[in-house]
């Protein structure tokens, strides 16, 4: 049988706090759609936690920039559903954007320390436009657990933030990065790679890899280790380095000249049209 699909918010709400009074917990993953193995790794790990789980698909238009590929994202709601249905999810939630976003909607969240560095310094607005979608789908699903990949770091830490300063009473969850066996990290956009880019992709991976190596030998100054980063990509001319940042792991501070404490590396780059982002959980001081 297929999954149940929810579009109407009054609907879903309604449905949560039905199995709440019933005495069950409810995991939710929020995702943009075109699930791979990364999303469905976060499904099995919302049926450990919790007694129903629902997965949103909901292709944020306020995240993306006016350059940036909303049009071109892509969008497989059937073949999700279908997946979402092998694995035994309670719920698909798959609103639209005219009930998300009314006609006069005016209001949005915004992190004031972590919103316009890494990757938001060169997407303005984009972590906005995440944690206001965020914190309506947490208002409308009101899950017990939340669940998200590792794999944008910056916003799961955001998120994270978000749920503790705005008192949401959710757990967030974050889930180890998957990747493919030649270590690109799975992303839906992986899917708008050329055969002869995607061989080249893992690259990245490999870089920040000698990164965490060094650091492991005893380097502990974060230019020294991204010049590491830097040289071994710049033998891949076709990737073009946004940005790679050395941060705290905790709450993405910066470092001075010296790694003291847990970090991670983060790195944006383009290959092709697809943008990549990565990171690399660092080993502690």
């Amino acid at each position: 049988m297929p999954i149940r699909t929810i579009i109407a918010l009054a609907d879903m709400r309604q449905l949560s706090r039905e199995w709440r009074a019933a005495g069950k917990k409810t995991a939710f993953v929020p995702t943009m759609g075109a699930l791979h193995d990364g999303h469905l790794a976060l499904v099995r790990e919302a049926q450990n936690k919790a007694d129903r789980v629902v997965v949103s698909i909901f292709v944020n238009p306020i995240q993306f920039g006016p350059k940036e590929d909303f049009a071109s994202y892509p969008r497989m709601l059937q073949l999700d559903s279908e997946k979402l249905t092998s694995l035994g999810a309670d719920v698909l939630f798959a609103p639209n954007a005219a009930e998300m976003y009314p006609a006069g909607y005016e209001t949005y969240v915004y992190n004031d320390k972590r919103s316009d560095i890494l990757c938001g310094r060169f997407r303005p607005g984009h972590f906005q436009g995440v944690l206001t979608i965020v914190s309506k789908l947490f208002n409308t699903v009101e899950p017990d657990f939340a669940l998200f990949g590792k794999k944008d770091y910056q916003q799961f830490t955001l998120l994270r933030k978000m749920a503790q300063d705005l008192c949401f009473p959710i757990e967030v969850i974050g889930h180890p990065t998957l990747r493919d066996p030649d270590g690109l990290a799975m992303s839906s956009r992986n899917l708008r790679l050329t055969p002869e880019e995607r061989a080249l992709a893992p690259e990245l991976y490999r870089a920040m890899q000698m990164v965490k190596e060094a650091l492991q030998g005893g380097q502990k100054k974060p230019q020294v280790l991204l010049d590491t980063l830097k040289k071994q990509l710049s033998h891949v001319p076709a990737f073009r380095l946004e940005y790679a940042e050395i941060r705290a792991a905790a709450d993405l501070a910066d470092f001075g000249e010296t790694i003291d404490q847990p970090a991670v590396l983060l790195v944006a780059a383009h290959l092709g049209s697809v943008r990549l982002i990565d990171n690399l959980e660092l080993s502690g001081p």
